[in-house]
This record gives C-alpha cells, structure tokens and sequence, in this order.
C-alpha cells in the first residue's frame, strides 16, 4: 500500500493545493498528515478543511497553540499563532462550520502507532514539542533515548527539514539517498520534510511516499509568491514568513 505523509503544512494553501495534485498523479489515495496544519501562513481555515479528509492527522505543536495558551513561541509565531485563532473563531462560513474545525483539532491524537511503524509530529519521545534535528546525530544520549522508543521506524516533521536518522549514527539527506531510501531491520527515524515552510534551503514543498518498506521523497514547485502577497497583507503575519519562503529557510 502506498501512503503520502506529509507535514508542517502552516496554512499555505497553494503549496498544499500542488502537494496534493502530485499526490493524486502518483496514484496514492490514502495520505497522513504529521501536524502543523496551521500557523504563520495566511490561509488556516482552508487548510483545516482539507485535512479534515485525510486519512489521519496527527497533533502538531502549532496546532496545540491555536487551542490553549501558546508555550514557547517567540514572538514572530506568537503573532501569527493569536491572528490564526482569531481566522478560526470568526471569518466566512457557518457556525457549525467553525465548530467542526475547533472539534478536529482538539480531537487530534499525540501519536498513531501501527506496529513497526510509529507517527508522531516532534519525536517518539515527546510527540508534539521535541526537535530533532539533524546536527543532534552528535548527541549519542539523546538519539539513544529516542531509538530506545521506537520498535523500528519513527516517521515525524516539526524541524522542516527532511531527512533519515539510523541508529548507527547517522542523518542522510533526501539528496544524498537520491531521494530514495529503502528501510531494513534497523531503525531508522524519517523527517517527511515540510509542505508549506521548507527549511533545507529548497524552497519546493516537500512530503514523502511510503510503500511497503520504501520512502521516496518529493519535492513540488508552487507558487510561493502568491502566498507571499497574502502574509504581506496581513499586519499580524511578519513579512519575514514570507520573505523565507523564497529561500526555504
């Protein structure tokens, strides 16, 4: 069976929009979402409806943010995470229409485990907050720690930045596997990557197909500059949100 897992989609409808029309031209039709539907992007409310018929999501930590008292944002996401509440309690369409999309997100899981295969949105320690990123191949504690809680592979987003982890030690990046990277009996963690606010400095949406025991990594152009004129007529939203994502930094 083929899946499309994709993540941290922060609001960007446009890249989400080409995400999903090369999902429908590799013939996948079951797709996961790893969290971070919204936040810092300019289109909330459209982006929540269309996850809404993915076959899973999972709790991100701006997503966390829209529903309590946000926990260490700085202040750019701070802004934008207040002005995304605020799209989501008022704007266009009904009532009921709001309700159902406060009802998603305060219902989505931490995690959603499948046997070997484990799906989380920071780390399989700390599912929703914890970054791992690829210098902390460095850190033998911490990967030990994370390894130590997974049965065999962990698929995760949160640092935008995609990539595999192996327990021996090391981090490969989409370019180095040739966007081609086939899971054995070790384990292995997988960053899917980021569709609406890369950070590799690639700034192509980026979301990755699993089948069977094979991750293949895509990347997908849109048209970032039509999201950019929407955070730069936004007050709330930093036009820095827009300014990185020419670079995908």
């Amino acid at each position: 069976m083929k899946r499309a897992l994709i993540s941290d989609i922060h609001g960007n409808l446009e890249a989400l929009r080409a995400v999903l029309d090369d999902v429908r031209e590799q013939g996948i039709r079951e797709i996961y979402c790893l969290g971070d539907i919204i936040g810092y992007g300019p289109n909330p409310r459209e982006c929540l409806d269309t996850v809404t018929e993915f076959d899973a999501c999972i709790l991100g930590n701006h997503d966390q943010a829209a529903l309590f008292d946000p926990d260490g944002f700085n202040p750019v996401a701070l802004r934008a995470i207040y002005w995304t509440r605020e799209q989501l309690e008022s704007g266009p369409g009904s009532p009921a229409a709001m309700s159902r999309r406060w009802d998603f997100l305060g219902e989505l899981p931490s995690s959603k485990n499948e046997g070997e295969f484990l799906f989380v949105h920071g780390s399989p320690r700390e599912p929703t907050n914890e970054y791992v990123f690829p210098e902390d191949v460095y850190n033998q504690t911490k990967m030990r720690s994370l390894f130590g809680r997974i049965e065999l592979f962990c698929f995760q987003g949160h640092t935008h930045v995609p990539g595999v982890f192996t327990e021996s030690g090391e981090f490969i990046s989409p370019e180095e596997c040739g966007y081609c990277y086939s899971l054995s009996d070790t384990k292995a963690m997988v960053n899917v990557g980021s569709v609406g606010q890369p950070r590799d400095s690639d700034p192509r949406a980026c979301y990755t197909i699993l089948e069977e025991r094979q991750v293949r990594f895509r990347r997908v152009e849109y048209p970032f500059e039509e999201t950019i004129a929407k955070i730069y007529a936004q007050p709330s939203l930093d036009n820095m949100l827009g300014d990185r994502l020419r670079e995908g930094r």
